[in-house]
């Protein structure tokens, strides 16, 4: 990969088992939960007798880093090579979340496999030691006392155990949260290994903005003299993974009882498999996407898979069925948001539909639920990781209008269960729940060709009257309403959707218009533009909804309205959000138009300094995150903590143009 990750993934399993590099080399600082607080895995590599940091930052031993002279980023894996005193080390983080295999999906083993090398002929001994920080199971270090275990598992396994000694389960939500219930498990197979528990005292950032704090915690310890290959695993036990109305779910991989001792021993057992598997999907998603959209694009998807995936966690419900379900990261920390979970199915579509299934299930609930009053769609299902309803727009204890997304959520819903319903060739699903699909679309023909003053998915903007985008979605909800007709054999009813999509396109294409060949932000707002990404869908369709001559001269006008690191969002504010970005740019005809705009977003996160996974919403003048001031009720500082955008599933909507080229959406 030539692209410099902003932030490069590590350990990538769930929201809260999270954890990634802020830097170019893994020496320069210490690891860190996506929130930004400090997740310490510290790593030294002993040479000879010699010894040598390999993971984290020095704490006061002066030990000198291991020269590392490779980083290489994929789909499940991130590579990095040191060299040292004639030796070559190779350290391979593989977290298999592979989206068509639920088991392998929800499984919580991660995989670090050292690989050593002699390069200058000579016998050398090498020793390499981890030692993982109790604030991987910990919200903030010192929160609890913590406890560990020694443990020998079968095939000689030896594993330590480390957990919070309170254990209160799903006890807390929030957005900059981390987890205090469950334990943590560091693992190897080495056969020269030993595993341990030790006090460490380090200096560590609680938030990127904040100056450094010390404290003593409890470190788990693995050390093992290395072979040709010594592997170790992460693993993570939450107990229980989602509440859901009050009754706390297990995930897929334990729904029947598994023991997580059980299944480290066999992700140890079948790691050779399981990277084997891994390289085979991410190597056919690169050549798909270089062929979609160039070079540039296809790393931008290897850089957005992990984190997209990881920032959700899958459970089951009472009858057996899947949640999908997203936290809202750095955001307001909602679970199940639908105009997040909206922008990233294009991952999803492609690669297990049943997934965007288990995204709406939770919005159903909503909806069907005594506490929804409204008759357009629900924005949340709680806040993660507790799902008991909306959270947002919730004051003592009712739902306020002016902070709903009426027809956004609307449109979002309905297109994502036609897009579901191409995708599987089946609409069944949606005509379990065609009675509110039906109120949904009502929702839309009376309100969506001219929208009041209300938020959308970009409510950092604040609200907006006779928004063109947005009007856009609803065009598009008509379509899709037609489309689940059409797939129910239902021809009058689809063409007499289809026909009122058209209508209202024709006649957004008149009101919208500058003149100039672009279109406007709002109806009344003369000589404004933004991003039309909500028309997408026709493209991918072939509906011709929308006049193309319409499309064709608006993204022609894009390029008088960008800067050094992309398009703006509108004209409002320089910043932009890459979703939306890429979306827009699939839009355009030609391919050099679609891999001008995506290549500045790819000088973006190359080039930016703000060293955090992959944000969604950055100046477009910079390239920096867009901060903005959290006032979650929360929050450790409320007044003070400076938050943007980052970790967010919505990356997911990069796929859209390997998507696009694969045609599965095609129904025309």
């Amino acid at each position: 990969m030539r692209l410099r990750p902003p932030s490069v993934p590590l350990i990538n399993i769930d929201p809260f088992f999270n954890v990634w590099s802020p830097a170019d080399k893994l020496t320069d600082v210490d690891t860190a939960h996506w929130t930004g607080y400090t997740n310490a895995i510290l790593g030294t590599a002993e040479i000879d007798g010699k010894l040598y940091r390999l993971i984290g930052k020095d704490h006061g031993e002066n030990l000198p880093a291991m020269k590392q002279v490779e980083l290489d980023v994929d789909t499940f894996t991130t590579t990095y090579v040191f060299e040292q005193d004639g030796v070559r080390l190779t350290l391979l983080f593989t977290s298999p979340i592979m989206p068509d295999d639920l088991y392998y999906l929800t499984r919580p083993v991660s995989y670090l496999e050292i690989q050593k090398e002699i390069l200058d002929g000579h016998r050398h001994t090498v020793k390499v030691k981890l030692a993982v920080s109790e604030q991987i199971c910990l919200d903030h270090e010192g929160d609890d006392e913590v406890v560990t275990e020694i443990l020998n598992l079968e095939t000689g396994i030896k594993s330590v155990k480390m957990g919070s000694k309170s254990q209160n389960i799903l006890s807390r939500e929030g957005d900059d949260a981390r987890i205090d219930w469950g334990y943590f498990y560091l693992s190897t197979d080495a056969k020269k290994a030993s595993v341990g528990v030790e006090k460490k005292t380090i200096k560590f950032f609680t938030y990127r903005n904040y100056p450094e704090k010390e404290a003593e915690m409890t470190f788990a310890t693995a050390e093992a003299t290395l072979g040709d290959s010594t592997l170790f695993t992460f693993a993570y036990d939450d107990i229980a993974s989602i509440q859901y109305y009050g009754q706390n779910l297990k995930s897929y991989w334990n729904k029947d009882g598994a023991k997580i001792e059980d299944e480290i021993v066999t992700a140890h057992a079948d790691y050779d498999a399981v990277l084997a598997m891994c390289d085979v999907f991410a190597d056919e998603m690169f050549v798909y996407a270089v062929r979609a959209g160039g070079e540039k694009y296809a790393e931008l998807l290897q850089l957005a898979f992990r984190q997209t995936v990881a920032a959700h966690k899958l459970a089951i419900d009472e009858n057996g069925e899947i949640l999908w379900v997203s936290k809202e990261c750095y955001s307001n920390g909602c679970a199940a948001t639908v105009d997040v979970s909206y922008p990233s199915i294009p991952l999803f579509l492609l690669y297990n539909p049943e997934l965007v299934k288990g995204m709406m299930r939770p919005v159903y609930r909503v909806a069907a639920s005594d506490e929804w009053k409204f008759d357009f769609a629900p924005h949340d299902a709680g806040r993660y990781p507790l799902l008991n309803g909306q959270k947002y727009g919730l004051k003592d204890g009712v739902l306020l209008y002016e902070k709903q997304m009426p027809v956004e959520e609307c449109g979002n819903m309905l297109i994502m269960e036609a897009t579901v319903a191409i995708a599987t060739g089946d609409a069944s699903f949606a005509n379990e729940h065609m009675d509110v699909l039906d109120q949904w679309v009502k929702y839309l023909i009376a309100n969506g060709r001219d929208p009041e003053n209300q938020l959308c998915t970009d409510d950092f903007a604040g609200h907006l009257a006779h928004n063109c985008n947005l009007t856009l979605k609803a065009i598009m909800g008509l379509a899709c309403y037609g489309i689940l007709q059409g797939m129910n054999g239902k021809k009058r009813e689809e063409n007499k959707y289809i026909k009122m999509a058209r209508e209202m396109a024709a006649d957004w294409a008149k009101r919208a218009a500058n003149g100039d060949g672009s279109y406007r932000l709002a109806f009344d707002r003369p000589d404004t533009f933004s991003m039309k990404y909500n028309i997408v869908w026709d493209k991918l369709f072939g509906t011709e909804i929308m006049d193309r001559t319409v499309i064709e001269s608006e993204v022609a006008s894009y390029r008088r309205r960008e800067h050094a690191y992309g398009l703006p969002l509108d004209n409002r504010q320089p910043y932009t959000k890459s979703d939306w970005l890429v979306w827009t740019a699939t839009l355009a005809e030609s391919r050099d138009d679609f891999e001008h705009m995506v290549n500045k977003l790819w000088d973006a996160f190359n080039s930016t300094q703000t060293r955090v996974p992959m944000t969604d919403w950055y100046w477009t003048v910079t390239g920096g995150q867009k901060e903005y001031i959290s006032r979650s009720y929360n929050d450790l500082h409320p007044e003070q903590v400076m938050k943007g955008f980052q970790n967010r599933t919505v990356q997911g909507g990069l796929y859209i143009k390997l998507l696009e080229y694969t045609g599965m959406m095609r129904i025309r």
